[in-house]
């Protein structure tokens, strides 16, 4: 393990992962290639002693050769955090930044450089440091960048003005909705056509950090004697559904009590809805498509003995749902695993397959399934807040191509169902190209197809229908965004 790294090295890192991301790369992704290539390396590493130099004499060059040796070694677990946190805290304020720095110079600087501004700006917006240290470490980071002094007073230029006229910076920049609201121009537009009443908050809930929620493992554990558990082990949390808990703080889950036993799930209170509202029976044919990482999987064999099959499209993707099927202990028969209604019979392990869900005839083994849940690609517009890149990955014309593909899907997977046999149709998105118009088009076309009312019980509550399920955030209410809709095929 090496030592934490100097804050300048920690910014330049987050700044590539930017970078990356501003280039179509997914964040996470993005991050873990900047600490693996050293947060800079090569020749940037070679050039930041003798850019010091240059820049400021002693106390610079310092800076710059301790910044460039300490990317050549480990990053300590704790620098790898710092680099997250300042990547997502950017992405999540990437709007902003971009006006901000739009409007602080008149031509736009280098890729690299531009993402190490927007960071920089980032940070300066609610700063966690004095405002000096944060200036003094991104142009430090500007040092190891090729360029050296001359990148590195470009940047030390533009955040000191930005220091200087803060107030009439940001009035300027939030005009901007983007920059306002921190979404492309294109998701506003469609939430605002879409959601009049609501679409405000929809966006205010996808820039909230996420909560950690639970889903307690019925098999194993009640809701109260794990919520006592917890408290034994210092970690707050109230229940907000039949099976789940939401902590009052994130924490690893090596830390959560029983976690390697398979006691819970991380699972939003929101994707918790999926299994409940198909209501699998004991004994059933149930198919979990697009089943990856096989939260849902779980849930399903939670709570029904039923005969489960987990299909997803390849072996990477159906590694984690075997993950999470081991973990809980339903990868095998066992005395650990008694049926919920004969206790004298084990659960039996589900079928995991490889298959593209709409070419059946490759994976399909003929006989009807009684339960089919469709949890289907989409833009995942739904659960932004716990993949706050996704905003600026989409495209415009993503709904429609995504909804597409599920009404292949959709198309594909009917057959497999018996007649009197339901199918719960799910996305996590928020755009009705994505929900009300798939089903819509599908019932259309479909005369031995109806659908059923959903409804659920929230906040202790009267039962209300359940349908396109916006993200919320209260005391008792805490999920994200999903899109429902339970079919039933006419016998």
């Amino acid at each position: 393990m090496g030592a934490r790294a100097p804050l300048s090295v920690e910014i330049a890192c987050a700044a590539q992962a930017i970078a990356a991301l501003a280039a179509g790369r997914s964040l996470q992704p993005a991050i873990e290639a900047a600490i693996a290539g050293g947060c800079g390396g090569g020749a940037g590493k070679a050039t930041a002693a003798s850019s010091g130099r240059r820049a400021g004499g002693a106390s610079a060059e310092a800076s710059g050769r301790h910044a460039a040796d300490a990317s050549t070694e480990p990053l300590d677990p704790a620098s790898r955090a710092a680099i997250r946190d300042i990547a997502y805290d950017t992405c999540r304020r990437l709007g902003l930044a971009r006006e901000l720095a739009r409007l602080l110079v008149s031509r736009p600087p280098p890729p690299p450089l531009a993402a190490l501004q927007w960071v920089a700006l980032a940070q300066l917006l609610e700063p966690l440091r004095a405002e000096a240290v944060i200036v003094d470490q991104a142009v430090a980071a500007a040092r190891l960048m090729p360029g050296g002094a001359a990148v590195a007073g470009f940047l030390n230029a533009t955040l000191r003005r930005f220091l200087r006229e803060r107030e009439p910076l940001l009035a300027a920049a939030r005009r901007k909705d983007e920059a306002h609201w921190n979404f492309p121009h294109w998701w506003i537009a469609q939430l605002r056509a879409e959601q009049p009443q609501a679409w405000r908050a929809i966006l205010e809930a996808g820039n909230a950090p996420p909560p950690m929620t639970l889903r307690v493992n019925r098999r194993r554990a009640g809701v109260d004697d794990y919520l006592a558990q917890l408290a034994a082990a210092g970690h707050g949390a109230r229940r907000i559904g039949p099976q789940a808990v939401l902590l009052d703080e994130p924490c690893p889950v090596e830390a959560l009590p029983g976690w390697a036993a398979g006691l819970v799930t991380v699972q939003d209170a929101g994707a918790q809805l999926a299994a409940p509202l198909l209501d699998p029976r004991p004994g059933e044919r149930v198919l979990d498509a697009c089943a990856a990482p096989g939260g849902k999987t779980t849930h399903l064999l939670e709570l029904a003995d039923c005969s489960v099959t987990a299909l997803d499209v390849g072996e990477p993707r159906l590694r984690l749902v075997r993950e999470n099927l081991a973990r809980l202990g339903f990868d095998r028969p066992g005395p650990d695993q008694p049926a919920l209604d004969r206790p004298d019979r084990t659960v039996q392990p589900p079928r995991v397959l490889a298959g593209d869900a709409r070419r059946p005839a490759d994976w399909w083994d003929g006989e009807p399934f009684d339960r089919i849940l469709v949890d289907a690609p989409c833009t995942a517009s739904g659960i932004v807040r716990r993949h706050p890149d996704i905003r600026w990955l989409r495209r415009r014309s993503d709904p429609a191509t995504l909804s597409a593909q599920q009404s292949e899907i959709l198309a594909a997977l009917w057959p497999l169902l018996r007649p009197g046999g339901k199918l719960l149709f799910a996305t996590c998105s928020v755009f009705r190209a994505e929900g009300e118009s798939v089903v819509d088009h599908f019932l259309a076309s479909r005369r031995d197809a109806r659908r059923l009312e959903l409804s659920w019980r929230f906040d202790a509550g009267a039962a209300e229908p359940v349908s396109q399920l916006l993200p919320v955030a209260t005391a008792t209410r805490n999920h994200d965004g999903f899109f429902y809709a339970l079919l039933e095929r006419r016998p």
